[in-house]
């Protein structure tokens, strides 16, 4: 089953990651959990750039699903070009999604992926609202 990105999105961040030597498989191809490494690096980055550090006695976003289709092999050497967009915010979580392209390919994604965030109150282990300055954030 493949999963699509939604057609309304926001573009959030965008950043090139290298594939390093050691992200390759026995296949001579990018392991698939290292796709997962490469979405979080980009997510991360993202979280990063608007001050949304986790605070282990506050709040913040964790992760409750996620999914990657690989549509076209990455090989080592190259970078990726990752984007990271939002969309779908509910009442205490909203929806990333990524695309991977080779640089030196641009216009052709090779995956595509994505993670459900929800807002927590890490202390109380519980999902809340998400605060107003996110939700403006991925409206």
């Amino acid at each position: 089953m493949r999963f699509h990105l939604p057609e309304q999105k926001k573009l959030t961040n965008e950043m090139v990651i290298p594939i390093r030597w050691g992200d390759m498989d026995a296949m001579g191809h990018v392991n698939n959990t290292i796709y997962f490494r490469y979405f979080e690096t980009a997510r991360i980055a993202w979280f990063d750039s608007i001050g949304c550090r986790p605070d282990p006695q506050g709040e913040g976003p964790v992760i409750v699903n996620a999914f990657c289709n690989f549509i076209r092999q990455l090989e080592y050497p190259g970078e990726v070009v990752a984007r990271h967009y939002v969309a779908n915010p509910g009442r205490s979580s909203f929806d990333t999604y990524l695309t991977l392209e080779r640089t030196d390919q641009p216009g052709v994604v090779y995956t595509e992926g994505g993670a459900r965030c929800v807002w927590v109150d890490f202390p109380k282990q519980k999902s809340i609202l998400l605060p107003d300055w996110i939700r403006a954030l991925v409206t």
